[in-house]
Order: C-alpha cells, then sequence, then structure tokens
C-alpha cells in the first residue's frame, strides 16, 4: 500500500478534539488523524436523513466532554409530561389529530434524542471508557 502525503489546515474546532485524544493516547496526532479517517470511512449507518447522518460522523470528532454532555441529554420535563398526557389520550382513543400530530413529533424527538445518546456512547467506548446507565443520565437524577 502507497502511503500518500497531504497538508490539510485544520480550524481550532477541529484540531483541539485531536489533540485532547493524541495526549489522552500518548500517541502521534498524526495517527489519530489516521485512526479516526478510517473509522468515520467505516461507519454503517442506518438509513438516516443526510443532516442526521452527518451529525452522527461528527461525533468522532468531538471531545470526551461533549460526548459525556450529548450522553445525558435528556427531553425537557415539560415536554416528557406533555408526551405521557397524550399517550394517556392515544391510549383510550380519545386524542384529537392534531394531538396525534404533537404525539408523533415527541416521538420523532426522542428517537432521535436516544440515537444520538447511543452514538455518542458508542463513540466514548471505542476510545476506551465504560460507559454505564448512570453516564446516560441527566446530571440531576
Amino acid at each position: 500500500m502507497t502511503d500518500h502525503v497531504i497538508t490539510v489546515r485544520l480550524p481550532d474546532a477541529v484540531f483541539d478534539p485531536i489533540h485532547q485524544i493524541a495526549e489522552a493516547r500518548a500517541q502521534p496526532i498524526e495517527q489519530v488523524v489516521l485512526e479516526q479517517l478510517r473509522s468515520v470511512l467505516s461507519i454503517p449507518l442506518p438509513d438516516l436523513p443526510l443532516d442526521e447522518e452527518s451529525e452522527l460522523i461528527a461525533f468522532k470528532f468531538l471531545s470526551d466532554d461533549v460526548l459525556r454532555n450529548i450522553a445525558r441529554e435528556q427531553m425537557p420535563k415539560r415536554d416528557q409530561d406533555r408526551m405521557q398526557v397524550l399517550m394517556g389520550r392515544n391510549n383510550f382513543g380519545t386524542i384529537t389529530p392534531e394531538e396525534y400530530e404533537e404525539l408523533s413529533q415527541f416521538v420523532e424527538r426522542g428517537q432521535r434524542l436516544m440515537l444520538r445518546k447511543a452514538w455518542a456512547a458508542g463513540v466514548l467506548m471505542e476510545r476506551g471508557y465504560t460507559i454505564t446507565s448512570q453516564d446516560m443520565a441527566a446530571d440531576n437524577e
């Protein structure tokens, strides 16, 4: 296999997380960049809209702290409460078409949130961290 040398200017937002990973692993930055590129190119993603796919791919370049924050994200309490009300109405057959649409949007947001949390946890595990259910909970829980 032939190696090719390229020069790329990286903004701080890209370089800093790579530098942190390299320092944490005591590896050369070039090795981390190569590993990250290989990793991104081999990501088996489900069939997702382009914006969601791009967002998940970008997770590979985020710092550990940012990924931990994403893994702890929660739907706001007021949205959780409203979703519960709508689910109850749906179960009892008393939901209006407008409420059903609102419930569908909450479910879609919840699924996207869970995918983000799982993906962030997966990237952290690839970096050698152990992730527990407590790591996925909000700080105040």
